[in-house]
């Protein structure tokens, strides 16, 4: 891509050598694509001026337009948008579509950009960037670069990535009690609405084993798997994930009281370092296994309920568009003043 501003030594570039190298891809012209979903947008039209504006500004050529379907979300889109040349596929949409974008782009060298403009977005949540269409252009158009690993989730039938987090029972119940008219209203904060109705909830007999250790056996109420540290509203609970360090980071949770979930909830927003009624683990492969079929989430997406829930890392999988290409584990570095550089690019102040 001519881009990449981050080596595998671990040593970061200067903020200067950064900008250098974003000065440099505006040079180029650097060739992009949108992804969009029709659906999740009020003005498809406003949008695609104001993203055809900035990037005009940054001296990029004017992306090509592909909107997803009911039957294709966004990975055969961006597949065709690397095949015509995009070096950058922005990804517009809820968590559905940047996932499927995110699929498409595996063993290419095309960077995935996230613009937002869905509800949960837990991708763009963990790079700070909220549903802020300014900063996800100018993150792209300053050209940080950072590699990702994906998990793979293995069915019998399809294999499906995911770029943040997957998981079993709890988690899945709350999305899926979710609305979307409440989502439209309040924001992430309707996922605790839809939350609450499943606290009394029956736990799971569960068995989950990881890489080749004996299988860890819990009556457990959600089994979330890793690949980045936040969930919606940008609450980080995996402390030690990082986007590219090969491993996947475990959760079981084993509330059985709502006492429990007030518990575990404040200690989690507190930031402290034990969390009561959650155990976590790392490794490099997952297998969740219940006694009955349970319903399951890959990326804030529900997916059909099942009994078992495998997954495997995927290391480094694909390139994606980040604030700075910094080795912090946390995506979201420098994301605040490039939501200001964004703003100066759409020309919003």
């Amino acid at each position: 891509m001519g881009i990449r501003t981050r080596t595998r030594s671990g040593s970061p570039k200067s903020l200067r050598s950064c900008t250098l190298s974003c000065v440099e891809a505006s040079r180029q012209g650097v060739r992009s694509a949108v992804v969009v979903n029709p659906a999740k947008l009020g003005d498809l039209a406003e949008m695609r001026a104001t993203v055809g504006r900035a990037l005009a500004k940054a001296g990029w050529p004017a992306p090509a337009w592909y909107e997803t379907t009911v039957e294709d979300p966004g990975r055969g889109q961006s597949r065709a948008a690397v095949e015509a040349g995009a070096e950058v596929v922005f990804a517009c949409g809820g968590d559905g579509t940047i996932m499927s974008c995110a699929s498409g782009l595996v063993g290419t060298d095309a960077a995935l950009a996230v613009l937002p403009s869905g509800t949960g977005n837990l991708l763009a949540a963990n790079l700070g960037l909220s549903t802020d269409l300014a900063a996800g252009i100018a993150v792209a158009v300053e050209g940080g670069r950072r590699r990702l690993d994906l998990g793979l989730v293995k069915g019998r039938d399809e294999k499906r990535y995911f770029t943040v987090m997957a998981g079993m029972g709890f988690d899945a119940q709350m999305l899926g009690s979710t609305s979307e008219v409440t989502k439209a209203r309040i924001g992430w904060l309707a996922y605790l609405f839809g939350g609450l109705k499943h606290l009394r909830g029956h736990p799971m007999r569960i068995s989950v084993r990881i890489d080749d250790r004996p299988p860890i056996r819990r009556r457990a109420r959600s089994v979330l798997i890793a690949n980045v540290g936040r969930l919606q509203g940008g609450v980080r609970l995996f402390k030690e994930a990082e986007p590219d360090d090969g491993w996947l980071d475990i959760a079981i949770l084993t509330p059985r009281t709502v006492g429990h979930w007030a518990a575990l909830g404040w200690a989690v927003l507190s930031r402290r370092g034990r969390v009561p009624r959650m155990e976590t683990y790392r490794g490099h492969r997952v297998q969740v296994t219940s006694n009955r079929p349970q319903p399951r989430e890959l990326d804030g997406d529900v997916i059909p309920p099942g009994r078992t829930l495998r997954i495997e890392v995927q290391p480094r999988a694909i390139w994606l568009c980040v604030p700075r290409p910094d080795d912090a584990d946390d995506l979201a570095y420098d994301a605040d003043a490039a939501a200001k550089r964004g703003r100066r690019l759409v020309g919003s102040e």
